[in-house]
């Protein structure tokens, strides 16, 4: 029966996890699945009900409607992205297809130079809007409304003056002809330059500072102020792109249409509102893009025609389509609200882990764990000089570097390791440090990725991503939290990635879930790529090129096991256990002396934590509803070194029972005759002496001399 329930466990929480749900919540494309789906629904729903809804003539027109549409809803949607709004856009449309009209009809006005005349007079009515609100500082609706009425007002008065000639000419233009009615390869020529306009301000919008800037400015004005924004002059410029876009659209559908009339865009701002909020446009600002406006515009083109070969018209789509922009708002409000709450009962997902007894650490019981107290008397170094050294290295000058939390990496000079400077400023934590064979200093920073620094400071970037998995729903191309590293003699960095879902502060995150978020990856300096090599490691650490220089060992933490994989030789891309059930929580890995290696326990395994792994909604609950802090945890206060053998026989155990002077080590590094200790939560670096070392041996000449 324990079995029975021990594999339906396995089966319901490792096999069918709910961090797919939360990955997906946490996309930023979440947000354009409800729209997604609404299209695909009125779209459906229209065939059903209207079967000559999809006639090849009809798909041409709709195609030139909704250039026309289209184009103003992606002006609204970069004004309210900014955070404000337009109710001027159906009058500024109406100005730009009378301007148009008059050019081309009247004053014969080659219809290029009337393009960008009727560009001229849409930027010149956004400036105006921009100007008072963006500059200014008065309220979008308010001041939207005015120009509202101020732009219809001036449509309406030219239009008494110029309707009469405006209708009576008839332009003799194949130019004009073809921009209203012309095609290419059966697409209307409106429909391919909107097109190209959609994919210009999605590139502009997703992948450049203005659309980075825009963002920003909409999801809190202050703090982009702080970050060193324009946000007067983001605010200004996303009303001159609205009345552009306003007066293309106004352009194309003088060309369509030829005419003009008194209720040219009038009540255009409600469908246009109406399309950006049911696309997914946040009306408070920070959140929306161009996809967003591709579905809001389509739902709503599709059921104003759809409307309209009902037999609904005027009056009554408007009411329609304020009852729907209504309901959009209201569905718009409690997804944001909820949606986050859901991601956040969700996204921290816990397996199923049965663990067998770790081996014993009792002093008598003759393991070869047993408890010491050989690292009582380490030296100190550095007390109150470095926060956060989770890897050190030394160089041949005996020089003691290490990384500082402040985003710093900071040399110890000398023997005496009493004078520190900071050696070079990275931006993020360091964790693991290599030498490679050109003496540059080899870095892992959390969230930027693998870094060199040379012995003259200059800092470049090896590499910040890696191929991405077809199978895994989180984009893992970028690197999260890059641990640990060695190089290769051919030059190839082995690094691991703890896990690919948290950020470093989160790591106790990726002990609850205990999944296998971590990766071991490497870098090809001789083809400048990155693949990822081994996958699905649970919370992937340590790494140590062996001393045959075919294979490396690394460590995963909460996985409790060290394995050996063969990059070179007979085994090439073999992987191999060859340490299981460790009773602590391995970290780094660093060459001895000897022949054989240091492993650093991060804390020691306890029955509480072991039985929580057995109980995956006592887990949730916990992260849920308990603050970290009081979280169940390794006992990471109780510092241990391992000399182990390539193939995972425990040598020898450097215990601290009392921890005073250190309290947690994540790494080690032997370097004439003393181990140097290193701790990600500790503010000094340990120095103890090994007893019968080599006292001349150091790890660079010692790898490097002869590779």
């Amino acid at each position: 029966m324990s079995k029975l329930r021990d594999k339906f466990l396995q089966i319901r929480y490792n096999i069918f996890p709910d961090h797919v749900l939360g990955e997906v919540l946490a996309k930023r494309w979440a947000d354009n699945a409800i729209p997604f789906f609404t299209l695909a629904l009125v779209a459906i729903g229209l065939l059903l009900v209207l079967p000559g809804f999809y006639t090849s003539y009809n798909i041409t027109e709709y195609g030139r409607q909704y250039a026309e549409l289209g184009l103003v809803v992606l002006g609204m949607t970069i004004v309210m992205m900014a955070g404000g709004l337009d109710l001027s856009v159906g009058s500024m449309f109406a100005i730009a297809n009378l301007v148009a009209l008059y050019c081309v009809h009247v004053l014969t006005i080659d219809p290029f130079l009337t393009l960008l005349l009727t560009i001229s007079i849409g930027a010149l009515c956004g400036a105006f809007n921009g100007f008072f609100i963006g500059i200014i500082g008065m309220r979008a609706f308010l001041t939207t409304l005015v120009t509202l009425i101020i732009y219809r007002s001036i449509v309406d008065l030219l239009l008494l003056e110029y309707a009469l000639d405006i209708s009576s000419v008839f332009p003799d233009s194949e130019l004009w002809e073809f921009i209203g009615d012309g095609d290419s390869y059966g697409i209307p020529f409106v429909l391919v330059a909107t097109i190209i306009i959609f994919v210009a301000g999605h590139l502009l919008i997703s992948r450049m500072k203005p659309g980075w800037h825009l963002t920003a400015v909409g999801g809190s004005r202050r703090s982009a102020y702080n970050a060193g924004i324009k946000v007067k002059q983001t605010i200004f410029f996303s009303y001159v792109t609205c009345g552009i876009l306003c007066s293309v659209a106004g352009f194309m559908y003088a060309a369509r249409m030829a005419s003009t009339g008194a209720d040219t865009g009038k009540g255009l701002e409600l469908t246009i509102l109406t399309a950006a909020v049911l696309g997914g446009v946040s009306l408070g600002g920070g959140r929306g893009s161009v996809p967003k406006a591709i579905f809001g515009s389509l739902i709503v083109l599709l059921l104003l025609n759809g409307l309209i070969q009902f037999g609904i018209q005027g009056g009554a789509i408007q009411l329609i389509f304020g009852i729907i922009l209504l309901l959009t708002i209201l569905i718009d409000v409690r997804w944001v609200k909820n949606r986050f709450r859901l991601l956040n009962k969700v996204y921290v997902s816990p397996t199923y882990v049965k663990l067998p007894a770790p081996a014993s650490i009792e002093a008598e019981s003759g393991s070869p764990y047993s408890v010491n107290d050989k690292l009582k008397d380490v030296s100190v170094i550095g007390l109150g000089k470095v926060e956060g050294p989770e890897d050190v290295i030394l160089d041949d000058d005996d020089n003691l570097y290490a990384g500082s939390r402040h985003g710093d990496i900071v040399r110890f000079y000398g023997k005496n390791h009493e004078k520190m400077e900071v050696f070079a400023h990275v931006g993020g934590h360091p964790l693991g440090l290599a030498w490679d064979k050109n003496y540059n200093l080899v870095a892992c920073i959390p969230d930027m990725g693998v870094i060199s620094i040379s012995q003259d400071r200059k800092v470049s970037k090896i590499t910040d991503e890696t191929n991405r998995s077809l199978t895994s729903v989180i984009d893992d191309r970028r690197l999260s939290l890059a641990d640990d590293l060695d190089i290769a003699p051919d030059g190839r960095i082995f690094f691991s990635e703890a896990t690919i879902r948290y950020r470093l502060k989160d790591w106790p995150m990726d002990c609850v879930e205990s999944r296998g978020n971590g990766r071991i990856i490497c870098y090809d300096p001789k083809t400048d790529t990155t693949r990822t090599i081994i996958r699905d490691l649970k919370f992937a650490n340590g790494v140590c090129v062996t001393k045959d220089c075919q294979s490396i060992l690394f460590a995963e933490t909460f996985g409790m096991k060290v394995s050996r994989y063969w990059f070179e030789g007979p085994k090439k891309g073999k992987t191999e256990v060859i340490m299981d059930n460790i009773p602590g929580y391995p970290d780094n890995i660093n060459r001895a002396s000897d022949g054989n290696y240091w492993l650093a326990l991060v804390g020691m395994r306890g029955p509480a934590l072991d039985l929580a792994l057995t109980l995956p909604d006592f887990r949730k609950r916990m992260s849920r509803r308990i603050n970290t802090s009081n979280w169940l945890f390794p006992n990471i206060n109780t510092g241990c070194v391992l000399k182990i053998t390539e193939n995972g026989e425990v040598l020898e155990t450097l215990w601290d029972l009392k921890a005073k002077n250190h309290p947690m080590v994540t790494s080690m590094r032997e370097h004439k005759g003393h181990l140097y200790l290193g701790g990600i939560q500790n503010n000094r670096i340990g120095k103890y002496q090994i007893p019968d070392a080599n006292k001349n041996w150091s790890g660079f000449p010692d790898y490097w001399s002869t590779k």
